[in-house]
């Protein structure tokens, strides 16, 4: 892979890494998207973009957009929400219950599975179903 921006690793590549690297790469891809989402929505203010940033990117929230996009997901992506969701995690957040926590994992295992594969259109997609139902008030 030379090209990091723009990823695409094949299938024997996306094996070799855990669920907990899939999920530690996506909640990256997760919180770029919530970012640049908060700044096309007109939320300019540091200090305003950073409080509903955090709120967007905590564990339950994630949890509640994950629920949304679960019946759009093909076999496949299914099975890697699934990797994600039964991954072995050490430490549940304090704000976050162990069932929000571990479907937080899963979407953030199943984006960075779809970036690592170069599916930036999907990625797209599944967010904006993600972010539906009116705009987040800050």
């Amino acid at each position: 892979m030379k090209d990091y921006f723009a990823p695409r690793l094949d299938e024997d590549q996306l094996r070799a890494i855990s669920s907990i690297g899939l999920a530690h790469l996506g909640d990256a891809v997760y919180e770029l998207l919530v970012r640049s989402w908060l700044c096309g929505q007109g939320r300019a203010t540091g200090k305003g973009l950073h409080r509903a940033t955090v709120e967007l990117v905590r564990a339950p929230a994630q949890a509640e957009r994950a629920g949304r996009i679960l019946p759009l997901l093909t076999a496949e992506e299914l099975a890697v929400f699934k990797r994600g969701r039964n991954a072995h995690v050490n430490t549940i957040p304090h704000n976050a219950s162990r069932s929000d926590y571990l479907k937080a994992t899963a979407l953030e295992c199943l984006l960075g599975y779809l970036y690592l594969r170069g599916e930036r259109e999907r990625i797209s997609q599944l967010f904006a179903v993600m972010m539906e139902e009116g705009e987040y008030a800050t």
